[in-house]
């Protein structure tokens, strides 16, 4: 179906909800000035801080997944509406889960390197 993002690029701050995919692409390509038919995930987030959308383009058409937590807020970066934050698939992992995006205590990744 579709595999993992090449990296996600988050729009730090609020945006509006009511948007879909051709006015979150809009906001990818204007306003974060990115690729929306790139291989990169963009994640979206409300001002209640309870709703999230993440968009990507798969092959022949975009993916919209959207998360509504019943209880508890996201810990979105408050930042300029729009700004650009970029990580990769265990930060979007954490964020999705509720929890905060540096994780001091969190295992730090390790390079493969030749164990002779």
């Amino acid at each position: 179906m579709f595999g993992a993002p090449a990296k996600v690029v988050l729009a730090a701050g609020a945006t509006d909800m009511r948007r879909s995919i051709d006015g979150l692409s809009l906001i990818v390509a204007q306003v974060l000035q990115q690729d929306p038919l790139s291989e990169h995930w963009f994640a979206f987030c409300n001002r209640g801080r309870d709703k999230i959308k993440l968009l990507h383009y798969d092959r022949n058409g975009f993916w919209l997944h959207y998360k509504r937590l019943e209880r508890g807020r996201f810990r979105w970066p408050d930042a300029s509406p729009h700004a650009e934050t970029v990580m990769g698939r265990r930060e979007l992992s954490w964020l999705l889960e509720g929890l905060d995006l540096g994780q001091p205590q969190a295992f730090k990744a390790v390079s493969a390197r030749l164990v002779a």
